[in-house]
């Protein structure tokens, strides 16, 4: 049996292809550089993180970009050796009016290089490229609707694609305003089996109405026969009607007797033996509170074609497990990643990203004897430069920890350890300066949908100079910070605190998930440096 989710912690809009006897997964990153993470299986069971083609600002310019907007819901496709990305970067939401591009890049090799962007438009998001066994291409995607009185976010758009022009051709023709009444249409991907041109779509928001949804058409360009079944996969199989509701998240369709929620926005694959398998987005909320600091994570169910051509979950039903059948092919697990990571370099571990902004030596740097050094920039509220390296947290309960050196002399410098999900909400384990206590101190900062709280009772006067030992750990819905001067012997700091502020339902709606890393800044001259002896990234 396949265990659910595959890929585990902030992985959503899973896009899966097969190449050989490779699988491919595709999922989105929003605001994190670098842009889209693709991880590589030949089993569908175990799962590693393989590259992040989005290495390079020319091809991802994420700087003041809003939170939780950036890398929408990559689509991956491979035809004729050739692999090909397409992309969303959101830059901004106002008035009902997003503002964002929608780009191609290509590579010979999954692992890249990958090309330079090819524009292909800016009217919605969730992009997707269909290559017919006639030599076409065709783009789909959400046409986005700002406008008021009708029925947003609006439908769904086929154009054709010129590769040798670079750019789409011909007028976009509407194939779809959703295949069921649950609203908020999006995510569209075109398969073609047996003469058939199959539509799928997410559909009832991204949030616990959500379903993978299909239609079907002997010409590409339609009309569309909706599926008589309605969705495919969902953690909420009640018909409703909320196709005007443009709320994503729709709290009330929550399903206690669902293992998984918020199941939706699927992507198809075939093995090499004929079986098919759908990849979904999917939450694993606390519960009564229903707020997921995991945020969106990826599962995936085994399907099959009926007699009437439509596509089934082999279960008989269509509501989203924590275990599918697997699919029979031979067992290839990867070895696990060590916890500890002393930064050796040239690069940073693949686990980790940087917010917005690219990893270069003008802020991140390694020491010849191991170590990172980061050079602070703007304050962790920044919208623009801040020198934070984070990982996902995976797990419901983790340990992660460092070594800390810094010496602030201004109260605008400060580094140390953070469990952060955006510049609104985030703890800050912290050395600072502090005139009130004469001299450096260790404290929590804590924003709360962007609200400032400095927890003052946790201040604690650190004597002298040298490092400072931190560490973070969870257990479910709690975190607690401890701290050390030898690395032995450890005390805690602060009150356990609260896990659902780093949740994508806390204060407002977002999509990303909780990350914990390293953080210093100095918003004096932005010169002051932090050493970090190592991190360690422990599941308990």
């Amino acid at each position: 049996m396949i265990q659910n989710p595959i890929l585990k912690g902030f992985n959503p809009d899973p896009s899966i292809i097969r190449v050989d006897d490779d699988y491919y997964i595709a999922a989105s990153t929003f605001e994190w550089f670098p842009g889209v993470l693709i991880h590589h299986s030949r089993d569908l069971k175990n799962w590693r993180l393989l590259c992040r083609p989005l290495d390079r600002v020319s091809q991802l310019d994420l700087r003041s970009v809003g939170t939780s907007q950036g890398v929408w819901a990559p689509c991956l496709t491979h035809h004729d050796g050739t692999f090909y990305l397409v992309y969303t970067n959101v830059y901004g939401y106002m008035a009902q009016q997003f503002d964002l591009d929608n780009f191609i890049v290509t590579a010979e090799n999954i692992e890249g290089p990958w090309s330079e962007p090819m524009y292909i438009n800016s009217s919605g998001f969730d992009p997707s490229l269909f290559h017919d066994d006639d030599g076409r291409k065709w783009i789909v995607n959400l046409d986005w609707e700002p406008r008021q009185g009708y029925e947003q976010p609006g439908r769904i758009v086929l154009q054709e694609w010129s590769e040798a022009e670079g750019k789409l051709i011909g007028k976009p023709v509407v194939i779809s305003n959703g295949s069921t009444d649950r609203g908020c249409v999006e995510a569209p991907h075109i398969y073609k089996r047996d003469g058939w041109y199959y539509l799928m779509t997410a559909e009832g928001g991204t949030g616990y109405g959500h379903a993978v949804v299909m239609a079907r058409s002997k010409t590409i360009e339609g009309p569309y026969e909706l599926d008589p079944q309605g969705p495919v996969i969902t953690s909420q199989p009640e018909d409703f009607n909320e196709r005007h509701i443009i709320d994503c998240l729709k709290p009330n369709r929550y399903n206690p007797n669902s293992e998984l929620q918020k199941s939706g926005h699927g992507s198809l694959v075939e093995t090499q033996h004929g079986e098919w398998y759908i990849p979904h987005l999917c939450s694993r909320p606390f519960v009564p509170e229903l707020q997921c600091p995991l945020g969106r994570e990826t599962a995936i169910q085994k399907c099959a074609w009926n007699e009437d051509g439509w596509l089934r979950m082999t279960d008989g039903t269509n509501l989203a497990k924590l275990e599918t059948e697997d699919a029979g092919l031979p067992e290839c697990a990867f070895d696990p990643a060590p916890v500890r990571d002393q930064f050796k370099g040239p690069e940073l571990d693949i686990n980790f990203q940087t917010y917005r902004i690219p990893a270069d030596p003008s802020w991140l740097s390694f020491k010849e004897s191991g170590g990172l050094r980061l050079r602070g920039q703007g304050s962790i509220y920044s919208p623009r430069r801040m020198s934070l390296a984070a990982r996902r947290i995976q797990a419901f309960s983790i340990r992660a920890e460092t070594c800390v050196e810094f010496e602030p002399w201004n109260h605008h410098q400060s580094a140390g350890l953070t469990a952060f999900f955006s510049q609104h909400n985030f703890y800050y384990l912290r050395i600072y300066w502090s005139e009130s206590l004469g001299g450096k101190c260790l404290a929590i900062m804590k924003s709360d949908v962007a609200t400032n709280d400095e927890l003052k009772e946790t201040r604690v006067k650190i004597d002298g100079s040298g490092r400072v030992f931190m560490r973070l750990e969870t257990n479910h819905k709690t975190l607690q910070f401890s701290y050390s001067s030898d690395g032995t012997n450890w005390k805690k700091i602060g009150p356990a605190l609260d896990m659902g502020l780093l949740s994508d339902e806390y204060g407002f709606t977002k999509c990303t998930g909780a990350f914990v890393g390293l953080f210093v800044q100095d918003v004096h001259t932005q010169e002051r440096c932090a050493d970090f002896d190592y991190f360690d990234y422990e599941e308990l």
